[in-house]
């Protein structure tokens, strides 16, 4: 961090529980936005979000002012934006997946919250869910054992199945959590688990070549943001080897992957407004458990489906909340 950024970022705490406790009648509540993605890709979300605002009396333009910063895939620029964001000031900062393990490192002097697919443990974030450090707490869409339930559906779909390539990059938070649930779950479902790192787009070229030798009989993806950037490139492998690939959120399904089932993200979203009114309104972040998903969402590509020969079962489809036909 150059000598410049460090001054921007290190304005006076003492001014944090001022402007915080100050939010009442007639005051405007400043808060930032940031993220390492692209704008197009959170819209959805993010109306979801201002929804949730709009629900606790927040209304945009009269007394809230979001400043939303974005990297657009580039996480180099998180800290320069993180100081444009202290500096106009805001009075929070919602922060939003690879954008919150750098953040963390900054140290900034107003609150963060925020929606986390790693393991805020794991990320050095808090000494548990319960117990936030810091200035920062949100919300994790990490569950390990949302995995069992994909080896499950799998199992209902294939019943012959007797091998799954799991696909996960170790470098995101908990990784080792969910692989460790996931292959002693397969155990119990007498499924094998072969294991490809994949930190890189090297990596993952290198576990394709390898994956031709033995081609998978089907895919199981981790959720990160690795995994959303290169979905297309791993979907399409698969599917060239008429294997289907499993993840845990809607836009893999809606990417060609036979299914996903996980958190549902808009809750996750609509959770953060109501972390921030609470600090606003003077609650400490370290006084906020980490709270994990609550509400899931089962999504079918019977598009996929078809093109793969595979039956869904109608006891899946009527629990699906999506089936893309």
């Amino acid at each position: 961090m150059t000598r410049r950024m460090f001054l921007a970022l290190a304005l006076p705490t003492t001014l944090l529980p001022t402007r915080a406790a100050a939010q009442g009648a007639g005051k405007i509540a400043r808060v930032g936005w940031l993220t390492a993605q692209r704008e197009e890709s959170l819209a959805p979300f993010l109306a979801t979000l201002r929804d949730a605002f709009v629900a606790l009396g927040y209304t945009e333009g009269h007394n809230l002012v979001i400043h939303y910063r974005y990297a657009d895939d580039n996480v180099d620029r998180i800290p320069e934006l993180a100081a444009e964001l202290v500096r106009l000031p805001v009075d929070v900062v919602m922060a939003q997946g690879a954008a919150v393990s750098l953040i963390a490192k900054l140290s900034l002097p107003v609150p963060v919250v925020y929606v986390f697919s790693g393991d805020p443990v794991s990320a050095g974030l808090a000494d548990s869910l319960a117990r936030p450090r810091g200035n920062m707490t949100g919300v994790t869409f990490m569950a390990a054992d949302f995995n069992g339930k994909r080896l499950e559906l799998l199992r209902e779909i294939i019943p012959r199945l007797r091998r799954v390539t799991l696909v996960a990059n170790p470098a995101h938070a908990g990784e080792h959590l969910e692989r460790a649930y996931t292959e002693q779950y397969a155990s119990r479902l007498g499924l094998h688990i072969d294991y490809f790192a994949t930190r890189t787009r090297d990596e993952l070229n290198e576990a394709f070549t390898a994956m031709e030798k033995q081609p998978p009989q089907a895919i199981l993806l981790f959720a990160d943001g690795f995994a959303i950037q290169n979905r297309q490139a791993i979907i399409d492998f698969a599917l060239s080897h008429r294997a289907p690939v499993v993840s845990g959120w809607p836009i893999f399904a809606r990417s060609g992957a036979l299914l996903s089932y996980g958190p549902h993200l808009a809750s996750s979203y609509q959770r953060l407004a109501h972390y921030v009114d609470r600090i606003l309104k003077g609650a400490r972040p370290s006084d906020l458990p980490i709270e994990q998903p609550t509400r899931f969402e089962l999504v079918i590509n019977r598009r996929t489906a078809k093109a793969l020969g595979l039956e869904v079962p109608p006891s899946i489809l009527l629990r699906a909340d999506d089936v893309i036909e």
